[in-house]
């Protein structure tokens, strides 16, 4: 009698563990979120629109913004690096630098990144792009592109010799 209601007993425990087990499968197909797989045109990160170039004195300065989104609108977690193409005058556009995006574990994420060439020539004209790559080798299209002839920068004011504007005398007679 003992063999019996031990045998009935496991039989019981594992009916329990059979049907907790093919219920958590049917239930949990896998773990994560799960969403529609989305067409790699769509991975792509959106095309920088703002790239802007800049005198300074070590070069030409480069700057733009992050973008924050895929080509197909959802929001850009893996942005992981910016490749910056140059062209010497009208000559074809050649990959200047490769620069790592290095803050996707931070809670502030950079909003605006720049690249100062500092291989360039005063007097010569450049054009440049930038294109953003997210994890998985997606690449944007190219950003606006911008021409620069590199000139020397304005000077800072210099404290010694800068003079304030003459103030003109207030206007009589004023309520």
């Amino acid at each position: 009698m003992t063999r019996v209601k031990l045998g009935l007993a496991r039989a019981i425990a594992i009916g329990i563990v059979v049907v907790v087990v093919v219920g958590a499968a049917i239930g949990l197909p896998g773990c994560g979120v799960k969403s529609a797989p989305i067409p790699p045109e769509y991975a792509r990160p959106e095309r920088i629109l703002d790239l802007r170039a800049e005198a300074d004195a070590g070069g030409i300065k480069l700057t733009w913004s992050r973008p924050t989104r895929y080509v197909g609108g959802h929001s850009m977690r893996d942005l992981s690096a910016f490749v910056i193409k140059r062209a010497d005058g009208d000559g074809p556009m050649t990959a200047l630098v490769n620069i790592p995006v290095t803050d996707q574990e931070r809670f502030q994420l950079e909003d605006e990144f720049s690249y100062l060439d500092g291989e360039t020539r005063m007097g010569n004209r450049y054009r440049y792009t930038v294109t953003a790559e997210a994890a998985g080798s997606y690449h944007s299209d190219p950003s606006n592109e911008v021409e620069f002839t590199r000139i020397k920068p304005p000077a800072a004011p210099n404290p010694a010799n800068f003079k304030l504007p003459t103030p003109s005398p207030l206007p009589t007679g004023a309520p």
